[in-house]
């Protein structure tokens, strides 16, 4: 049997600094729903099987038929490192709720406008109904919550545009 010559190990030189900037395109026009939905929180998400279930809530309950109490869940944080909490849910819900057409595939996902989000402690809040909607777990889907510093300085074009709205 011949025997195979040691080789000498590799030298690996080290990997120079990057230099430039590397822009990505995506002309799909589904490109903003895409980012959207894997970069932002959401209350519930949709499974497979079409069913709404929870994500950044931990729970509901409905306390009558106008009134829906959410737990959201604890030790969740956004990537720029502040908690998930009531106050962010809230903040969500006021800011979309300000839009006329909150969501580019259509207003059926808004909320009623009529509707209030009360905190009721760190993690818990209850969204009041004007009336019944067995369809507001499905709509809090298009309810995208975020952290403070995104509201304050991105805002879905609130600085560029003045609204967060119609420059789809």
């Amino acid at each position: 049997m011949k025997a195979f010559p040691k080789r000498s190990p590799l030298r690996r030189r080290p990997a120079p600094d990057p230099v430039g900037t590397v822009r990505a395109v995506d002309p799909s026009p589904l490109n903003w729903l895409y980012i959207t939905y894997n970069t932002v929180e959401e209350l519930v998400r949709v499974n497979p099987e079409g069913k709404v279930r929870p994500a950044a809530m931990r729970s509901y309950r409905w306390e009558d038929d106008r009134t829906l109490r959410i737990d959201v869940r604890r030790d969740e944080r956004f990537p720029d490192g502040e908690p998930l909490t009531a106050a962010s849910v809230k903040r969500a819900f006021d800011e979309q709720g300000r839009w006329v057409t909150p969501h580019p595939p259509g207003s059926h996902f808004n909320i009623d406008e009529r509707a209030t989000c009360e905190i009721d402690g760190e993690h818990t809040l209850r969204i009041r109904l004007p009336e019944p909607d067995g369809l507001v777990l499905g709509k809090l889907r298009a309810m995208h919550v975020m952290s403070t510093s995104f509201w304050e300085q991105i805002g879905f074009g609130y600085a560029r545009d003045g609204s967060g709205e119609g420059h789809w």
